[in-house]
Formats: structure tokens, sequence, C-alpha cells
């Protein structure tokens, strides 16, 4: 697993927001930076989860299919469809 510490981590979650974003600075995987936060006990950007869930439905809702907003916010096809059918 890459050598990142818990305060550049921190400091990388406010700046690169996603731990995809982060894993492809280190050239490791998302679940790879997920198990360092769960290793350091930091939190996942539930905030911005929200923000982009949001956005999700609303784009759902004017008509753009699941493949077209996966591919336009760089998510699997189906974590968009999970967020889609996830009740409010």
């Amino acid at each position: 697993m890459a050598c990142i510490s818990k305060p550049e981590l921190i400091k990388l979650q406010k700046t690169l927001i996603t731990d995809a974003a982060i894993g492809a600075k280190f050239g490791i995987t998302r679940q790879a930076v997920h198990q360092l936060r769960v290793k350091y006990e930091i939190d996942a950007n539930l905030a911005k989860n929200k923000e982009r869930n949001e956005k999700i439905k609303t784009l759902f809702k004017k008509g753009q299919t699941g493949i077209k907003i996966a591919k336009g916010l760089d998510l699997s096809i189906s974590q968009v469809y999970r967020i889609i059918k996830k009740k409010a």
C-alpha cells in the first residue's frame, strides 16, 4: 500500500475530494485509499457525496441516461443507478 501519512491524506482529501482521485495520483485503487482512511480513522467527504447525489438525481430527472451521467462524473454505472434508486 502507498506510503501516505494521515496528515497528507487529510490534505489530499480536501484538494482531490474523492478516494478515486487520490488513488489515481498515487497509482493505487480507490479501495486502497478507503482502507487507509479506515486505518487512520478519517471520515469520507459525505457532504460532497450529498451534493453529487443530488446532481445525479437532477440530471436523471432531466432525461440524461445513467451511462451518460456516470461518464460525466467519472463514476461506475452501477453506482449511479444505486444513487438514483436510493430513496430521499
